[in-house]
């Protein structure tokens, strides 16, 4: 079809690659691919990446994007990567990683990064020097680390980048990184928007790591032009522009239409996010409010738990359910699991701020302990940390009318009335679950059709192009609101005790 306008988003997440294709012409997604990644897990923490892996996923999750919309990849004009935030991948100076990518999840550089906090004179002063309060699983503490654990790789280093960082390397040969996923580096100061390069040499006084920094830009800046030979491998166009892309929640914020002040976007992924846009850094006096950049010209105060689906796939893979099974037992249990709690940190966690806890399950009683209890137990348990979120924000200020539910999560009728209940919000789905992926798809729309001179602002694409599905809508039901409160009530107070 002649004005159809195509454009490829990429999702690198924790567990696998999705991409999209969007014809910005008429908002419709018109086909999409996934592929997955694997862990290398390790004792104190170690949660780790094997870079090819998400070159090879991004490969086949666009070959299969391309086939499922039955276009032709040589009209596509423009490609926007999401990525994982926080991790961190290291190259030489012939563009070689160096090591498996550290991840968001990887606890292990936390003796670095207490450390490194003390450096900034504790949470008050990296909140009033950067803007945010560096927590373990920022890349700062991983650069630590990388010196500490490995001499001979830290030498080599050339490039320090983030994953969708890497990614846009990989498919234009150019280093940039963008303002959004730069904010959770802990090198990078969210007001000014400018990397913080003493604390770099207070890492490593040798100048290494400030010289092996990509160059920042604008969210509505491309990359550049990918490079042929890998626009030949994708079967892509030669000519694609690739899009200063971002962090995931900064792509998912995209792709959910939250560009202005109101929204507020709640992702239930492997990790759960709360965040809302801000024309102003108010930055929030409490340190498990992150005030990161947006990739969309303003600010999305966020807060991020560390166990959400990850939480709940492990009870599923215990009981060995399938997702329908799970959602009927946690359907199947009163609201508050007959008093049985669970508190999910089995990765440690960040909100509420306990990143040494392990999950418990408390309040389990002879008539209680059933597998549909458990079940609901860690839905709630995990909503719950998102609850004490959003309670942060709204005392920073953020106003909620309504929540916009992104995630794997998402798709459960029974966990969006939960949320509706404990948030007391109405909540609603998007038309597409792959908010990141098609946030990444629109801001790659923006990038190309500035510069091409035509200017569609983001506002008037994320109009066209991000559906809500009203059948998702879901509202909060008075009587479930009073009994969730009590529960949460619960919830905090088993918590004040860790």
């Amino acid at each position: 079809m002649a004005n159809q306008q195509l454009f490829l988003g990429i999702d690198c997440g924790t567990q696998g690659t999705k991409a999209v294709i969007l014809d910005a012409h008429s908002g419709q997604l018109l086909g999409q691919g996934a592929a997955a990644h694997s862990l290398i897990s390790g004792a104190n923490g170690r949660r780790e990446q094997d870079t090819s892996q998400w070159l090879e996923a991004l490969t086949s999750a666009t070959r299969h994007a391309l086939l499922a919309a039955n276009v032709d990849g040589q009209n596509i004009l423009g490609i926007g990567v999401s990525g994982q935030q926080h991790g961190l991948v290291l190259l030489d100076e012939h563009g070689q990683v160096l090591r498996p990518a550290k991840l968001w999840c990887d606890t292990e550089s936390t003796p670095q990064n207490d450390r490194l906090l003390a450096h900034l004179g504790g949470e008050k002063g990296s909140l009033e020097r950067l803007g945010v309060v560096i927590a373990p699983g920022y890349t700062v503490s991983k650069l630590l680390w990388s010196k500490e654990q490995h001499p001979e790789v830290f030498t080599r280093i050339a490039r320090i980048l983030l994953p969708h960082d890497y990614l846009n390397y990989w498919l234009t040969g150019r280093s940039c990184s963008e303002y959004g996923d730069a904010s959770g580096t802990g090198y990078f100061n969210v007001r000014t928007r400018q990397w913080d390069l003493q604390l770099l040499r207070d890492i490593d006084p040798s100048g290494r790591l400030q010289a092996a920094l990509p160059k920042l830009i604008d969210a509505h800046q491309p990359v550049g032009t990918i490079l042929p030979g890998i626009a030949e491998h994708l079967g892509i166009n030669p000519g694609a522009l690739v899009s200063s892309g971002g962090g995931d929640n900064m792509m998912g914020a995209i792709g959910t239409g939250n560009i202005k002040p109101g929204a507020i976007t709640m992702s239930l992924g492997s990790s759960g996010t709360v965040y809302a846009y801000a024309e102003q850094p108010n930055i929030s006096p409490d340190v498990s409010v992150a005030t990161f950049c947006s990739s969309s010209g303003g600010w999305l105060p966020l807060i991020c738990t560390m166990n959400l689906t990850n939480a709940t796939g492990a009870i599923r893979e215990l009981f060995e359910l399938d997702i329908d099974e799970f959602n009927a037992l946690v359907e199947r249990a009163p609201i508050g699991a007959e008093g049985m709690c669970m508190l999910p940190f089995l990765n440690g966690e960040r909100v509420p701020a306990l990143p040494h806890a392990s999950g418990s399950l408390l309040g389990l009683t002879m008539s209680n302990l059933t597998r549909a209890n458990l079940c609901r137990a860690v839905v709630e348990g995990t909503t719950f940390g998102l609850r004490y979120g959003l309670d942060l924000l709204r005392r920073n200020g953020l106003q909620s009318h309504s929540i916009c539910l992104t995630g794997g999560g998402s798709k459960s009728p029974v966990w969006r009335q939960i949320v509706a209940d404990i948030m007391n919000t109405p909540v609603i789905c998007t038309e597409h679950s792959e908010a990141a992926a098609l946030g990444a798809a629109i801001q790659a729309a923006w990038c190309t059709s500035r510069a091409n001179g035509h200017e569609d602002s983001l506002a008037d694409l994320c109009e066209r192009c991000v559906q809500l599905d009203p059948a998702s809508e879901t509202l909060p039901i008075a009587e479930n609101v009073l009994a969730f409160q009590q529960a949460y009530e619960r919830y905090q107070q088993h918590v004040a005790t860790l």
